[in-house]
């Protein structure tokens, strides 16, 4: 599988003897380190609790504060407060995996094989992320209001619209997957394109230089935006389902 400049993903063949089971080692790799990542933060960030928050305590607490005030923006606390373990699971893992391939790209010099970069520049990951979110809308939209009630949402405020309703959760999950991947993409390639210009020679790496820096910084802002546009959407979609009117 080609990513670009020729570059290509580790992938593995007929996983467990399945003929057609490929699995994509790099996306593997990076999910468990972007996994572990937010465990250590997690950890370090609860190992001392004070009174009075210092450092990481203060930082997270103000992450805490901050996915509080997106789920209260979309739908009552008594209804939301059951989602604040989602929203900051989501909104860490995906930061930390939109963050992990801005510093550098890691490949095999022989191959050109990519092991190290972001995860979410992959549509199979965005998409998947998608879906479970789709799959938990369902769940807790039937849970909370039972399934009598939630069915009836797709033929209100008229019958007619049910198929425009039904085709609503595939474009609501599609555009929640490929809008994370395209952001993501684009930064990889640019990354790549100018890690490649500013290797081929002395002049090129001095010609490179500043717009690398420059997009490295840029691509902290894209990362840190898109994980809380992922949030908030899912926040949205939530509320939509389990809320009678919002």
């Amino acid at each position: 599988m080609n990513l670009t400049m020729d570059h290509e993903f580790p992938i593995a063949y007929d996983v467990f003897g399945i003929p057609g089971f490929h699995a994509n080692l790099s996306n593997i790799l990076m999910l468990t380190v972007a996994a572990v990542i937010v465990f250590i933060i997690g950890m370090i960030s609860a190992r001392s609790i004070k009174m009075k928050p210092t450092g990481m305590q203060n930082v997270f607490e103000w992450v805490i504060d901050f996915i509080k005030n997106i789920i209260s923006s979309t739908m009552s606390w008594k209804t939301g407060e059951r989602f604040f373990g989602l929203g900051i699971t989501i909104f860490l893992f995906i930061l930390v995996a939109n963050l992990l391939g801005v510093p550098f790209m890691l490949f095999t010099e022989q191959t050109h094989t990519v092991w190290w970069r972001s995860p979410t520049a992959d549509p199979i990951i965005t998409m998947t992320f998608a879906i479970m979110v789709l799959v938990l809308c369902h769940y807790y939209g039937i849970k909370i209001r039972g399934g009598k009630e939630y069915v009836k949402d797709f033929f209100r405020p008229i019958p007619y619209l049910f198929p425009f309703k039904v085709l609503e959760e595939f474009t609501n999950t599609i555009t929640l997957g490929m809008r994370l991947f395209g952001n993501l993409y684009a930064k990889e390639i640019l990354l790549t394109m100018l890690a490649a210009a500013g290797g081929a020679s002395i002049l090129g790496a001095l010609g490179a230089s500043v717009p690398m820096i420059a997009w490295q910084a840029f691509s902290l802002f894209i990362g840190s935006i898109q994980a809380f546009v992922f949030l908030m959407l899912t926040m949205v979609y939530l509320a939509h389902k389990v809320e009678e009117e919002h």
